[in-house]
């Protein structure tokens, strides 16, 4: 085996040299050291402005050949056997019998035009196939017959399939043109089942889901169906019960365990120290998500090319306001709404040439902006300084050693008479004041403690007056003013003592990182529940 492939490994070595990387696409192949007057004659081709398709094509696979020779083996042997050699050999031979057709192209579009030409064609390999069982296309199947007819993918889209919309010929214009009108292929779709249904034993079958989405039975499907209601012979159309019971074998394991709830208990030594205000209420209502995050470093990945979500949203606004509060620390000017506005395009960037985010967020947007100003303007009076997204933190004593507490306030108002108002910017729901009592929604309430014991930049230590959410919907109101009832004094001490406790919890080896401890408590949202399989253990009878 080495030595049949050691030719081929020093040609392709010398195919690819050094020097290829400084070649234009067109002289590529001259670069290659393999048959030079092969090679030579494809380059010039390439590099014409006009040449004949026959010839590109007769001059390409003259290349392949060489380049594919063997030291056991010539070149055409080993590049048209198989399944897919015999396949590619077929489409050469179709190329170049209508290549008269075609005019004279340029032969840098040789490239693009293979690459259109070849995509729609399909290997079938015959490989692990029984002898007599052959899976064919329409086409072939009305050319050819068989004991047993299998007709798949009875559904609509597939069988027939959609027509769609032309976005360049309408109706009007394929008739005038004397094209066939799009519902020629769903009479071509009926033509080929009925003639395979007409066989002498036939199997009618299809997908009740597609990627686990639903699907639409094909119409010839549902019209047999409802002729056969009612009809005192319907059940010998029925499907077969033991079919489906096999198919059902087909994905039941031997032996099924349920999976329990995870309680992972990591050693305390790798159990995280440094947590943020907003991880805390995560840490209180899915320890396990904690744990996936900072202890097995697991982190979402965003989808590629996604739409921006309701975080990036949140982000966007957040951005926004901070830009203008940060222009515009003490007065605002007289035209703050669009000096707001233009904050908020320079925060939504490139995301605001997306059709939905244009026509949907920004606008939103708009009426976020012209709320917030008028709110500005109304409590400027009466305060002495505004801090924005401020950076804090605080120290907490456990037992296995000093835990962390971080923040980053959204805004900070000192008053006139020296008392704070801790403020925080939600683009969704806000927390009520029961889940804030309850320690399930501590973010504020840890804030108020950050501030009154100095620990937020620009912010000296001082108490804290009052505690509240604006809700930025853009809706309808656009904006709202939430505050959080009870004394911010005694809601910072509760919090930070429930935050003291929890930290003396897990700092004991044998406290577990439990999924979803309280379902009532449940995260609204938990990019690791399907790590924590939590659709198999609840309502186990685990506690």
């Amino acid at each position: 085996m080495v030595a049949r492939y050691a030719d081929q490994r020093v040609r392709l070595r010398r195919a690819v040299p050094d020097r290829l990387r400084a070649c234009r696409r067109i002289d590529a192949v001259a670069c290659l050291d393999v048959d030079d007057h092969v090679a030579r004659r494809l380059a010039g081709l390439l590099a014409r402005d006009a040449a004949a398709l026959a010839d590109l094509v007769d001059a390409h696979l003259g290349f392949a050949e060489a380049l594919a020779a063997g030291d056991r083996e010539d070149g055409a042997s080993r590049l048209w056997k198989g399944d897919a050699g015999e396949a590619a050999a077929a489409f050469f031979t179709e190329l170049i019998e209508s290549a008269s057709a075609l005019p004279p192209l340029a032969g840098r579009d040789y490239p693009a035009l293979l690459d259109g030409l070849i995509a729609g064609r399909v290997v079938r390999p015959r490989y692990g196939r029984h002898a007599r069982l052959h899976i064919w296309g329409p086409l072939e199947a009305r050319l050819q017959h068989a004991d047993v007819i299998i007709l798949g993918g009875l559904n609509e889209a597939s069988w027939p399939p959609d027509t769609g919309a032309d976005p360049w010929l309408s109706r009007p214009m394929r008739a005038d043109f004397g094209l066939p009108a799009p519902e020629r292929r769903i009479g071509l779709s009926a033509h080929d089942f009925v003639q395979c249904a007409a066989a002498r034993r036939v199997v009618l079958t299809r997908s009740r889901k597609v990627e686990g989405v639903p699907t639409v039975p094909s119409r010839w499907l549902a019209r047999l169906d409802n002729l056969l209601e009612g009809w005192e012979r319907a059940e010998a159309f029925a499907a077969a019960p033991e079919w489906r019971a096999w198919q059902g074998l087909l994905d039941r394991p031997d032996d099924i365990r349920p999976a329990g709830r995870p309680a992972p208990r990591p050693p305390v030594a790798a159990r995280p120290r440094r947590l943020s205000v907003t991880r805390i209420e995560t840490w209180r209502r899915d320890p396990y998500s904690i744990y996936a995050r900072y202890i097995l470093g697991l982190k979402p990945i965003d989808p590629i090319d996604a739409d921006p979500g309701a975080a990036d949203r949140g982000t966007f606004i957040h951005k926004a306001l901070d830009s203008f509060v940060r222009a515009h620390p003490e007065t605002l000017p007289d035209d703050a709404y669009e000096r707001l506005l233009a904050c908020g395009r320079e925060a939504f960037g490139e995301a605001l040439d997306r059709p939905g985010v244009r026509a949907f967020w920004w606008p939103r947007f708009e009426r976020v902006a012209a709320w917030f100003v008028a709110v500005e303007r109304a409590r400027r009076g009466g305060l002495a300084a505004i801090a924005s997204e401020v950076a804090g933190g605080l120290k907490i004593e456990g037992p296995a050693g000093v835990f962390t507490l971080t923040a980053k306030a959204d805004r900070i108002e000192r008053r006139a008479g020296g008392g704070l108002v801790v403020i925080d910017y939600k683009t969704g729901a806000a927390p009520t004041g029961r889940e804030v009592a309850s320690g399930l929604a501590p973010q504020l309430p840890l804030e108020a403690a950050i501030a009154l014991a100095g620990g937020f930049a620009r912010v000296p230590a001082a108490p804290v007056d009052e505690l509240v959410y604006w809700r930025l919907t853009g809706g309808e109101p656009a904006g709202e003013e939430r505050p959080v009832p009870g004394e911010a004094s005694d809601l910072a001490a509760d919090a930070l003592a429930g935050l003291e406790r929890l930290v003396a919890a897990f700092d004991d080896a044998a406290t577990p990182y439990l999924a979803v401890p309280d379902p009532d408590a449940a995260p609204r949202f938990n990019d690791y529940a399907h790590l924590a399989r939590l659709g198999e253990w609840p309502g186990g009878g685990d506690g």
